[in-house]
């Protein structure tokens, strides 16, 4: 996978929160994929189980801005940015990792309460 094409999966998934547009999440997770948000917590295994998990927040206005510079090494990306909900913020770093046909198969999101503002 090439750099900007994950720089790219990125700008999509910033892009579904400032949308609230599902079809983005299903676009860019493998059928099989996995999300552990924050890590440590349950994992949510498949692309129905994910939706699920995104659905509330991409509906709720939460809002994502990256908050530095993407780095990429071999199949994945970590990326730090700011979660905005109403009276609050969460700053936070994922990590993607996709397979050969350049959808996430593992995403890992790197935060706790003190990432946590009001």
């Amino acid at each position: 996978m090439e750099y900007q094409d994950k720089i790219t999966a990125v700008q999509r998934y910033v892009e579904a929160f400032a949308t609230g547009d599902l079809s983005i999440i299903r676009e860019l997770y493998a059928t099989d994929a996995t999300v552990e948000d924050p890590v440590g917590s349950d994992i949510h295994r498949g692309i129905e189980a994910i939706v699920k998990f995104y659905e509330p927040s991409l509906g709720s206005g939460i809002k994502l801005t990256l908050s530095g510079e993407p780095r990429c090494a071999g199949d994945e990306v970590a990326f730090p940015f700011q979660v905005s909900a109403p009276g609050m913020t969460i700053d936070v770093i994922d990590v993607f990792k996709f397979d050969a046909q350049g959808k996430v198969i593992s995403m890992r999101a790197f935060w706790g309460p003190e990432n946590m503002k009001s």
